[in-house]
């Protein structure tokens, strides 16, 4: 098992003690970024049974872009897909469509299979089991990654403890793909804790997947509703910057877009800035949840304004 090189983390902190608003976006290469579709980008079609969600390669091909990360709560809870199929028809119709349509399967974001940070042994054990049934799939259709959530624990100490320890399980379950954690809610949208988990396992296969605007601590993190539902913040530019050192994947949420074509809350520019600013190279994944747009519009909106910056 490969140990996490801190060499390259160390230089990349100290970026963390300039003014974030004086960074430059000079001299990013493009071929340095590439851009992928998570496709909660369409649950909403995928819940309503408009498209299902075994289609997504074609969707993603149609919007021109050809790498995907797959929800596994969209083939289980938002659609039937799973109550009429077995995984193993799953792995084999993932790995078609995608060959069909050219298109590489990339990461799969596993929620609702239990606590891994819960101070329950038992039900963290089962959540790591859980977890593992999707970690053998993403293996099956040529993945680089999954994405976990961090959930459980009363305490930052409790949830903090609990998640190197399934973390760790997991990397050392499966060595050649990356085990990622998104700022997802609770303690794992606090930068600063994120990446303290980071800084206690040395594994190599493990890091963040840095998301653009999940950093509601309490409540929920759509700024269209943000005086209603976000009860606490954690300052989004700062908290990216707390998780690129670790960074293994990257999600551009999107909620709205300005007649200029900028995002609406987020200012994109900022973020790339900061993005660029550390070792990361790799995929960019939209993942776009406002209303106003529909999906593919708000898709295509998030992948012209980052089209437009990393080649700039």
């Amino acid at each position: 098992m490969n140990r996490r090189n801190f060499s390259g983390l160390i230089s990349s902190s100290l970026f963390g003690l300039a003014s974030l608003d004086v960074l430059k976006l000079n001299n990013i290469n493009a071929k340095k970024y590439k851009i992928s579709l998570a496709q909660w980008s369409i649950n909403r079609s995928i819940s309503k049974g408009d498209i299902s969600p075994i289609d997504f390669a074609k969707k993603a091909r149609e919007l021109e872009i050809d790498a995907i990360e797959h929800v596994n709560t969209l083939y289980s809870v938002n659609s039937d897909y799973l109550s009429k199929n077995s995984i193993k028809t799953l792995i084999k119709d993932l790995n078609s469509r995608a060959d069909d349509n050219g298109v590489k399967n990339l990461l799969i974001m596993i929620s609702q299979e239990g606590e891994l940070a819960s101070n329950n042994k038992k039900s963290r054990a089962k959540a790591i089991d859980k977890h593992k049934v999707w970690i053998d799939v993403a293996n099956e259709i040529g993945c680089e990654s999954v994405r976990v959530d961090l959930r459980g624990g009363n305490s930052f100490n409790q949830w903090k403890q609990n998640s190197i320890i399934s973390l760790n399980s997991l990397c050392e379950y499966s060595p050649n793909l990356n085990i990622t954690v998104e700022n997802h809610g609770g303690f794992s949208s606090n930068g600063k804790y994120l990446a303290d988990v980071m800084k206690s396992i040395t594994l190599d296969n493990c890091g963040t997947l840095p998301d653009f605007g999940n950093f509601c601590i309490n409540g929920s993190p759509n700024p269209e509703n943000l005086e209603k539902n976000c009860k606490k913040w954690y300052d989004r530019y700062k908290g990216v910057n707390d998780l690129m050192p670790y960074a293994k994947a990257l999600s551009a949420k999107s909620y709205d877009f300005l007649d200029n074509g900028d995002e609406k809350y987020i200012d994109y520019y900022k973020m790339m800035r900061i993005v660029n600013n550390h070792p990361y190279e790799g995929y960019i994944g939209i993942e776009y949840e406002g209303n106003r747009l529909s999906e593919d519009e708000g898709i295509l909106a998030t992948k012209k304004l980052l089209e437009k910056i990393i080649n700039s």
